[in-house]
C-alpha cells in the first residue's frame, strides 16, 4: 500500500481546489467552540469541505466528541458521509486544552474522558440502522434509531487522537486507527507498539487498523528559520514557549531534512500522515515547498 499524505484544509475553496489539483489523499478540519484562537466549529467546517472537493477523502482532526449528544452528532455525520459519497474519516478526541469549549458545550470538563468512550459505541450502533436503547453513564435512549445510514457501511471509521496512554488504550479498544500529535518519531514508534500489544491482550486483529500520524513542518532552505517559524507557530497555537523542544514536537529544516524527518515517521509505522504546515498566514497549507514535499514523499517506500 502506497504512502498516504494529506493536509489542513486551508480556508477557501480556491485553495481547496489547488491541493486536489496537487493530488492530495485527505483534507482535515479541526476547530473549538470558544478557544482563544478564533476557529470554525469542526462539523460546519466538514460540511462546507465536502462540497468544495471531489475526490479527496475528508476528515476531522479533530472532532471533540463530548461536546456533542451521539444521537445529534450520529445524524450530522452520517448526512456529511452520504454527501461526500462515502469519503469522510471521523477522528475524535477528548479535548481539554480550552475549558470555555467546554462550558459553550454545556458539558463538565471532567467528564470528557467517559464521554468520549460512550459516544464512541453509541456512533457505530446508531450507524448501522439500528433502533438503539441504551442506559448509561451519560446517556439514554429507548428504541431511537437514526436515519438514513451513512453511505458505507457500519459507517466513517473512528480514528482516535491524543498523546497519552490512555489514548492508546482508547485507540486498541476502540479505534478504527491511531492519529497522535506533537509527537516525535521516537515515541510514534513506541506508540504503535504499545497499541499493537494492548489489542493483542484484547485479541483484537489489526489488520485493517489506520496508522496515522498529525505532523507539524516547516521548510525553509535556512533551517534555523524555519525551526523559528515552527517554534512560534505553535507557541501562538497553544500559548507556550516551543523553542527549547520544537525539535521533539515538529518536522523543520531544509527540505531534504525534512523530508527524512517525515519518513522517521514512516519508518516508525505510520502510512498516512496528516501535515499540517507551521505558516503565520492562515492559508498554510498552500506553502511554495509543498509541491516538492508531496513528490519526495510519493517516493517513499512503505513496508507491510
Amino acid at each position: 500500500m502506497p504512502l498516504e499524505v494529506g493536509l489542513v484544509a486551508p480556508p477557501t475553496a480556491d485553495a481547496v481546489g489547488r491541493l486536489e489539483d496537487l493530488g492530495v489523499d485527505s483534507l482535515w478540519v479541526g476547530g473549538h467552540l470558544a478557544s482563544p484562537n478564533p476557529s470554525p466549529e469542526p462539523l460546519m467546517w466538514l460540511a462546507r469541505l465536502v462540497e468544495q472537493t471531489r475526490r479527496t477523502v475528508v476528515g476531522t482532526a479533530t472532532l471533540v466528541l463530548p461536546w456533542y449528544m451521539p444521537s445529534v452528532v450520529a445524524k450530522q455525520l452520517a448526512d456529511i458521509d452520504r454527501a461526500s459519497g462515502g469519503r469522510v474519516v471521523v477522528g475524535v478526541g477528548a479535548g481539554g486544552e480550552y475549558v470555555d469549549d467546554f462550558a459553550a458545550a454545556g458539558v463538565p470538563i471532567a467528564e470528557r474522558f467517559s464521554r468520549l468512550d460512550e459516544s464512541i459505541d453509541l456512533l457505530r450502533r446508531f450507524w448501522n440502522r439500528e433502533a438503539v436503547s441504551h442506559d448509561g453513564r451519560h446517556f439514554r435512549y429507548d428504541g431511537l434509531r437514526i436515519q438514513p445510514a451513512p453511505a458505507r457501511s457500519g459507517g466513517p471509521p473512528i480514528v482516535v487522537t491524543g498523546r497519552k496512554r490512555s489514548a492508546m488504550r482508547r485507540a486498541a479498544r476502540l479505534g478504527d486507527g491511531w492519529m497522535p500529535y506533537l509527537y516525535s518519531a521516537e515515541r510514534y514508534a513506541e506508540s504503535v507498539r504499545t497499541i499493537n500489544s494492548m489489542a493483542d491482550d484484547l485479541g483484537r486483529n489489526m489488520d485493517r487498523f489506520r496508522w496515522m500520524a498529525y505532523l507539524m513542518v516547516a521548510v525553509d532552505d535556512r533551517p534555523a528559520t524555519a525551526r523559528r517559524e515552527a517554534a512560534a507557530f505553535l507557541g501562538g497555537t497553544y500559548g507556550q514557549d516551543f523553542t527549547d523542544f520544537v525539535d521533539r514536537v515538529a518536522v523543520t529544516g531544509d527540505l531534504d531534512q525534512a523530508t527524512e524527518g517525515i519518513n522517521a515517521f514512516v519508518d516508525a509505522g505510520a502510512r498516512h500522515l496528516v501535515l499540517l504546515p507551521c505558516s503565520v498566514t492562515r492559508a498554510s497549507s498552500l506553502v511554495p515547498w509543498l509541491p516538492e514535499l508531496l513528490t519526495k514523499l510519493r517516493a517513499v517506500p512503505v513496508g507491510d
